[in-house]
């Protein structure tokens, strides 16, 4: 269901993007960049976290690693990583596909400017075998996504 959320979520508001599937699990930074040709630092990886009583999603490269001092200015609490059950019910998808798209509920997105170095990433697409290419700011663009800088430098 979470995959064809994410088709679904592709067919209304963006039909030129395609989900790509592969034979191969993309579930980590590494697994997804080895399966579709780019650097780790080009995927575009989800977390979902709680800070007090709100989830939201961030979006960062690949690589890149939360700075909590950062994250704190910016969003007043300290992140708390959901656990996997946490994760899906938050946002239909499964871990190792979280993504910011077919989601089914509104939760606020964030890009990390991590993702500005980059023409086109490649995110998850629901499933841990999914993903798509896109461009940071189309990306922002669809989700509602607000740019931040909360990873380490």
């Amino acid at each position: 269901m979470s995959l064809e959320s994410v088709r679904a979520f592709f067919a209304s508001k963006a039909p030129d993007i395609s989900v790509i599937v592969t034979e191969q699990s993309s579930a980590t930074v590494a697994l997804a960049a080895q399966a579709h040709g780019v650097e780790p630092a080009q995927i575009a990886k989800t977390i979902c976290l709680r800070v007090a009583d709100r989830i939201l999603l961030v979006v960062t490269a690949g690589t890149a690693r939360l700075d909590n001092r950062k994250f704190k200015d910016r969003f007043g609490g300290k992140p708390r990583m959901l656990d996997a059950d946490e994760v899906v019910t938050a946002t239909s998808h499964p871990v190792g596909g979280v993504c910011p798209f077919g989601l089914p509920t509104d939760l606020p997105v964030y890009c990390d400017v991590s993702l500005k170095q980059f023409s086109e990433v490649v995110p998850a697409a629901g499933a841990t075998n999914a993903a798509v290419r896109i461009s940071p700011q189309r990306m922002a663009e669809l989700t509602a996504g607000e740019w931040v800088d909360v990873c380490q430098a």
